[in-house]
């Protein structure tokens, strides 16, 4: 459609720049809003679309409060970093990175700060492919404290079945394993968590599972 006369056609772009959420613009957001944005945002990165963003409007808008819709367990990989692969501006989410994207009780104790008291209303666990944390568990890895960590994928890989040999150098074996092991973390965050498992019962939040493609860029939402 043509522009009006004499009025100039705007950026795409700069049309899509918008400020940080505010309370209202969260709280008026279902589960399932908050999942078909984030679904919007990874297609926008993974063809190459992201939004125009003033990183310095978004630093003063959040500067006196934050409104997450969402929070994401994710792993520490340097190619998986939520608010990018999910096109987010700062105040979108609270974000928990740790090796594998396993609880633990302080990931826990986050996960319910930023439901029950802070007001998100998604939790979301996000798994990737080619993951060093799930090479290392098959691998049986053992480095001081990592040991523990990588213990948790364990039951993942023992609940996994997938053609080919069971080993870190088989990339289906790997990533299926990293999609069972997000599966089971949301498993373990309703089991250990009574707060989180409440809210999702009423109807306030949703848990989900992600798993991210490094390849493709496309996040696939598990069902």
């Amino acid at each position: 459609m043509s522009s009006p006369p004499g009025r100039t056609p705007r950026n795409p772009s700069t049309a899509a720049l918008r400020p940080a959420l505010t309370q209202a613009d969260r709280d008026a957001l279902s589960p399932d809003e908050i999942i078909e944005r984030a679904k919007a945002g990874n297609e926008r990165f993974r063809t190459g679309r992201r939004r125009h963003r003033d990183l310095l409007m978004e630093l003063q808008k959040t500067a006196g409060g934050q409104w997450p819709a969402a929070v994401i367990l994710g792993c520490i990989d340097s190619r998986a970093p939520a608010e990018v692969i999910f096109d987010l501006r700062l105040g979108d989410i609270f974000n928990c990175r740790v090796a594998g994207s396993v609880e633990c009780p302080d990931v826990l104790g986050s996960i319910e700060f930023a439901t029950r008291l802070s007001g998100a209303k998604l939790v979301i666990v996000l798994g990737h492919s080619a993951c060093g944390a799930v090479k290392g568990s098959i691998k049986e890895v053992e480095l001081g404290n990592l040991t523990q960590l990588l213990a948790k994928i364990r039951p993942a890989i023992d609940a996994t079945t997938s053609p080919g040999a069971r080993t870190a150098d088989n990339p289906e074996f790997v990533d299926a394993v990293a999609r069972k092991s997000v599966e089971l973390t949301m498993h373990r965050i309703r089991q250990s968590s009574p707060i989180v498992a409440e809210l999702e019962r009423a109807g306030a939040i949703k848990v989900v599972g992600c798993f991210y493609d490094v390849s493709t860029g496309r996040v696939e939402f598990l069902e």
